[in-house]
């Protein structure tokens, strides 16, 4: 194969170019006819051509961000001399939406899931000690740390282990509004995913989030393997890990009788999340991803993008496919929130990316968004999901979410994913229990750098040696073999019992 050149160009019409690696100033660039003019860092953008001050800077073809003074060919194009600004999108409700080309049922996939009483199917066979405030977390924590170390998991081997899913909040707050709807959303939809066979909610007894409400509210009722208590009608922190224990111990030997049978991959739901995002992982790792997804969609199964905050700007290239016109809108009324909510607390969208994230070259948010959009695919936009809303439809969605990803996580797994898809340039790491996450590393400097943590490279697609369609039936066959029962890299290091963070909106009283 041909060297691959040391910029990549995306579009035709694109004004920049992005470097494969560190490039000195001086390199001439012969397929751009130019010569840098400075340093250009791995990831980083150099225009291809003289750019006027307030010319729009075009990456994808697309609007990334407007020159704040006049550029010359060559030259390092980042936050020194890029910034955001006003500009119209056509949303063209529907305009890009076609039928998807489905798998006959005889050709899709399976894998080997715990289907549980209720008909749903679960990639990992968890016991939940779930708390409902701050204030039962610590108990929580002491329950599972009993089965974590006493040995006793080991007389059952088919249950994947007690964990504790605890949380900072719970009380001072309204007892009524979007704040306390999220809470109650995350927590029922926690305790019925399906990689939990049996939970345990646990509460103080005088806080404002009342296990009793929580339970009326979802027309809940408790059984074998759903139950609930509190701290103080109990006697107190020992009586209540003492008893817990023992009801921990009457489920075990139920779920341990749970085994994987073969199902079809309409069972599946894949959360898509993007952490430590760099100038390569729009056009490796998180279109792979996207192809991946395309792939199981096709296959009749879901995924779920989120991080509301980084599909801002690129909005319109989802709407387009939207697969009516209410579901499109439905995307933009929640675009509109966020821009109120920035607002009215100070700030803006364009307060992401993070300093990480522009030291491995992203400049903007519509820049950081537009890379994030891809791990959508390229098929229809089904349905728009509230923050930790059951997910029902089949096929591609979105749910409105934060861009920080352990609440972003934490709404898709209460939605019912039971995987994480995570994309990653600069290396993060983390979990999230009950699902296991798949990290996907987007240059191969950084997977080889953190191989331990990353179970897919994707860099190979910047190195020259896969296609992204190729890379996208790796991440899709990752995808079968983790909901089949294969340990992740996080699942393997432990990862997975602190990333658990409700989206808290409203006064902390």
């Amino acid at each position: 194969m041909p060297s691959p050149s040391l910029f990549i160009r995306l579009n035709r019409d694109d004004n920049v170019v992005l470097a494969r690696a560190d490039i000195t100033p001086g390199t001439p660039i012969p397929e751009e006819g130019v010569t840098t003019a400075g340093h250009i860092p791995a990831g980083h953008k150099m225009a291809t051509r003289p750019i006027a001050a307030g010319e729009p800077i075009r990456r994808y073809n697309q609007i990334i961000g407007f020159a704040t003074e006049a550029i010359g060919t060559g030259e390092h194009v980042h936050v020194q001399n890029c910034a955001m600004g006003d500009f119209e999108r056509d949303y063209a409700f529907c305009a890009d939406a076609k039928p998807t080309a489905m798998l006959p049922e005889s050709e899709r996939a399976t894998f080997q899931g715990f289907r549980r009483a209720n008909g749903r199917v679960g990639t990992r066979n968890y016991i939940g000690i779930l708390s409902s405030v701050n204030c039962s977390a610590t108990t929580s924590r002491m329950i599972a740390a009993h089965f974590e170390r006493s040995g006793i998991l080991e007389q059952f081997p088919h249950v994947d282990g007690v964990v504790a899913i605890t949380h900072s909040t719970g009380c001072g707050m309204a007892d009524t509004g979007e704040g306390y709807d999220n809470l109650q959303r995350t927590l029922w939809g926690y305790a019925r995913n399906p990689n939990f066979a049996g939970v345990l909610m646990i509460g103080l007894g005088c806080e404002v989030n009342q296990i009793d409400f929580l339970l009326e509210a979802y027309q809940v009722e408790r059984g074998p393997l759903f139950q609930t208590m509190n701290i103080q009608n109990l006697g107190g922190t020992r009586k209540t890990v003492d008893h817990c224990i023992a009801k921990v111990m009457e489920m075990l030997p139920e779920a341990d009788k749970a085994r994987r049978e073969t199902v079809p991959v309409s069972e599946l739901m894949v959360a898509l999340q993007c952490g430590g995002s760099d100038g390569y992982s729009g056009i490796s790792a998180n279109p792979a991803l996207g192809a991946a997804v395309d792939l199981l969609v096709r296959h009749g199964g879901s995924a779920v993008l989120s991080e509301t905050p980084e599909i801002y700007g690129a909005e319109h290239l989802l709407t387009r496919r939207a697969v009516n016109r209410q579901v499109g809108e439905k995307l933009i009324a929640r675009i509109k929130w966020w821009e109120g909510y920035t607002s009215r607390n100070g700030g803006e969208m364009n307060n992401n990316p993070s300093p990480g994230n522009k030291r491995g070259g992203l400049t903007t948010i519509l820049e950081k968004s537009l890379g994030a959009a891809a791990k959508g695919g390229t098929t229809n936009l089904v349905e728009v999901y509230k923050y930790a809303e059951q997910m029902t439809a089949k096929g591609f969605v979105f749910m409105d979410t934060p861009g920080y990803d352990p609440a972003s996580a934490t709404g898709q797994v209460a939605g019912g994913a039971q995987i994480v898809c995570f994309t990653t340039g600069r290396g993060s790491v983390s979990g999230f229990k009950p699902a296991p996450c798949i990290k996907v590393a987007t240059n191969s400097a950084m997977y080889r750098h953190m191989e331990e943590d990353m179970d897919i490279n994707c860099g190979t697609i910047i190195d020259g040696d896969e296609s992204i369609e190729a890379a996208g039936r790796r991440i899709f066959d990752v995808f079968l073999a983790t909901a089949s029962g294969a340990q992740t890299k996080s699942e393997a290091q432990g990862f997975g019992d602190n990333e658990f963070v409700p989206w808290q909106i409203g006064a902390v009283m």
